[in-house]
């Protein structure tokens, strides 16, 4: 494939290992003994949450909800729902798995959405942040990897839904 020359390595695979490994071992500690309720954002998430979910020593459930904000490189600046979360939050503790975080559209939909539940709490896990001059409306609880601008693919990521199957991140030139 000719496309996999326009890559150039962002964060190795062994690095998100660590970095997952981490944060599990993190959650683990902060959820001992309440399981929490992991909500993964598709498409992009599936990877990280996979192997976050391994990286805990609690038990827990998930459940999916899939968004589109982008077409191609570019935020379209809305957000649509394709699929749903259809379970029931109510007196539990939530987490929401996200990919990427650049402009937070997306998260703060999904927040609002999730304050209409009576959930315990509401955490937020994103495997990347991009930098931005501004900040969010919303906390993150955990971070992965904070990265620049570029447009990154693999690890879950895609462009036009190619290079999700890479193990590590890459900046796609």
């Amino acid at each position: 494939m000719n496309d996999l020359k326009k890559l150039k390595i962002k964060i190795s695979s062994k690095k998100i290992k660590a970095r997952v490994e981490q944060i599990g071992r993190e959650l683990s500690k902060e959820y001992k003994g309440e399981p929490p309720f992991f909500i993964g954002v598709l498409n992009g998430s599936f990877m990280f949450l996979s192997d976050l979910i391994r990286a805990l020593s609690i038990e827990c459930e998930i459940s999916f909800l899939q968004l589109k904000s982008y077409d191609g490189k570019k935020s379209t600046g809305s957000v649509d729902i394709i699929k749903d979360f259809d379970v029931i939050l109510n007196n539990r503790h939530v987490v929401i798995v996200e990919d990427i975080i650049e402009t937070g559209n997306t998260l703060k939909f999904l927040l609002n959405k999730l304050k209409e539940i009576p959930t315990k709490s509401i955490r937020v896990v994103t495997l990347l942040v991009k930098d931005t001059n501004r900040p969010f409306e919303f906390i993150i609880d955990h971070i992965g990897f904070e990265i620049s601008q570029e447009f990154v693919v693999g690890y879950g990521l895609d462009f036009n839904e190619r290079f999700r199957h890479l193990d590590s991140i890459y900046i796609l030139e």
